[in-house]
């Protein structure tokens, strides 16, 4: 097989073959577009953008509590707005997970990775037709360093000291070095704002390829071309309108008829029946997403340790994966880092599924009587058949877990992050201590699991300014450990980022670093007719 998928792949650079064709032809041989595209690209394929047409995307993950700030975005719908008409100081590259400039065009530090320098780009414009300056950054980053903006990424902004302009550059202090500072600052709600949106925050005001023309939260996002972009890499359609479809089915609906270019959250049990559409191509991408139940470690009967791990143990992971995803993703071990990860912590024993641990475990914790679990089909995709074979495995274990199925819409300003026990997901983060600093910090808003132990923060501090690579390493592994067996999550599954598109959606990049392209899909994708 191998000889004829690269007999086609030459015959396509050759142009013998349309890439369309070529991607017909290689699925029926049991290649995914992924594997496919590499193929054309290891074979010289190099693609040209169109510019052009009307994208239409049909996004599950918006809710009619959703505002513009980019401070509070919480699900995929905000997630690609903010792609869509913001910039942030760095970004990471999609296959290495490194920093790479955006509007910071460079960098350096101190010796002791205390004090960070970036150059910030010139002539760039807002879309008011301002100019892009050192104030508006230092400005940014002090509003989401303020508890009273309830940024998501206070938890990243709590290590830094001072933000100044100094030179014409923008400089940073940090309390304890930092070697990740760069990859920090690429966090998405980090959008650089006029005045760092301490005017309006709402106004979607950026330096980004697109910008908003209309918003109705829950239901839809339109946006136009923004023609004084300062990149000549992206943008090229020349609108883009985002419709909030949550349910599943009415999503691969709306795809398969044509309503829509681009679908996120596809349920991978449905991925057979779709791949069976001959315009339908199914978008698979692995990285540090994942699929998780969580438990608020300071809330009844929760507070327990003994009825978590009974609780952990009564998971069957393997089932899960291959139930659930279908084969796309991996098993879990109850800590949010997996192999994608720089200093990952090899050879810690996977945590099986066990109805004896589960048991003992459970009758030493005291508890009598069921435990409530939250759950949404928005939660992710396949949520409450997840939740439902949960209760099986743990009924085997003599646990009973009643299900509580809500509503999509509020699930993420309701359940998640105020009911001590649901299911949710985490994309991943650029490096390990914005993971942990942003989910397990204390002090983090979006601990979502209360976790909040002393020990485990004096761990987090120290890591971030250990440059012994082999020292820190040994301390991921000691704060992977504390979350793993005295945490409040339990994490089954790494999950692959399954997405689908027309076959007119070209230039595709799978994108490590979080769903969707990393947010980017819309800006970095063109119309084929």
């Amino acid at each position: 097989m191998k000889d004829q998928l690269d007999h086609l792949a030459r015959s396509a650079v050759a142009g013998g073959l349309s890439r369309r064709d070529f991607l017909g032809r290689a699925a029926a041989l049991g290649l995914t577009v992924t594997a496919a595209n590499g193929l054309l690209v290891s074979a010289g394929w190099a693609q040209t953008p169109k510019k052009g047409g009307h994208l239409k995307l049909g996004l599950e993950g918006g809710s009619g509590t959703d505002v513009l700030d980019p401070a509070k975005y919480l699900s995929q719908v905000l997630f690609v707005v903010g792609r869509n008409w913001g910039d942030t100081l760095i970004e990471s590259d999609p296959k290495s997970g490194e920093a790479v400039a955006s509007l910071a065009e460079s960098w350096e530090a101190s010796p002791d990775a205390k004090v960070w320098t970036f150059k910030i780009r010139k002539g760039v414009q807002f879309h008011d037709g301002k100019d892009l300056t050192v104030a508006d950054c230092v400005q940014t980053l002090k509003r989401h360093s303020d508890e009273k903006s309830e940024s998501g990424a206070l938890g990243v902004m709590k290590s830094i000291g001072e933000i100044k302009e100094d030179g014409g550059n923008l400089v940073i202090s940090l309390s304890e070095g930092n070697a990740d500072l760069p990859l920090l600052l690429s966090d998405y709600h980090l959008i650089i704002q006029p005045n760092g949106g301490f005017d309006d925050p709402t106004a979607c005001v950026g330096t980004g390829p697109f910008k908003l023309t209309g918003w109705e939260a829950g239901v839809r996002a339109t946006f136009e071309k923004n023609p004084n972009d300062w990149r000549d890499d992206r943008g090229y359609v020349d609108s883009v309108e985002i419709v909030v479809i949550n349910d599943a089915t009415a999503r691969v609906a709306a795809l398969s008829s044509g309503q829509v270019h681009y679908i996120n959250r596809v349920d991978p049990k449905t991925v057979d029946l779709l791949k069976r559409g001959p315009n339908v191509q199914i978008l698979s991408t692995s990285g540090r997403g994942h699929y998780v139940f969580i438990m608020h470690c300071d809330t009844a009967p929760f507070d327990n340790n003994d009825l978590r791990l009974a609780l952990k143990y009564a998971m069957d992971r393997e089932k899960m994966v291959d139930t659930v995803l279908r084969g796309f993703g991996k098993v879990g071990n109850d800590f949010p880092i997996n192999e994608t990860y720089a200093l990952f912590p090899e050879g810690i024993e996977q945590r099986t599924y066990d109805p004896d641990k589960a048991k003992f475990h459970f009758k030493k914790s005291g508890h009598e009587g069921s435990v409530l679990l939250r759950t949404s089909d928005v939660a992710f995709p396949g949520a409450v058949d997840a939740a439902q074979l949960y209760q099986q495995t743990a009924a085997a274990a003599g646990i009973t877990i009643d299900i509580r199925r809500e509503p999509g819409d509020g699930y993420w300003s309701n359940v998640w992050n105020v009911q001590p026990f649901c299911t949710s997901y985490w994309g991943g983060r650029p490096t390990q201590d914005q993971m942990y600093t942003t989910a397990y910090y204390s002090k983090a808003d979006w601990n979502d699991t209360r976790f909040k132990r002393p020990d485990f923060d004096k761990l987090l501090l120290e890591a971030r300014a250990e440059l012994d690579k082999s020292k820190r390493s040994e301390m991921y592994r000691d704060m992977a450990m504390m979350v793993r067996d005295e945490g409040g999550l339990i994490l089954p599954m790494f999950n692959d980022f399954v997405n689908a598109s027309t076959k007119a959606v070209q230039g595709y990049v799978d994108d490590i670093g979080n769903d969707m392209s990393n947010g980017y899909v819309a800006t970095r994708v063109w119309l084929e007719s």
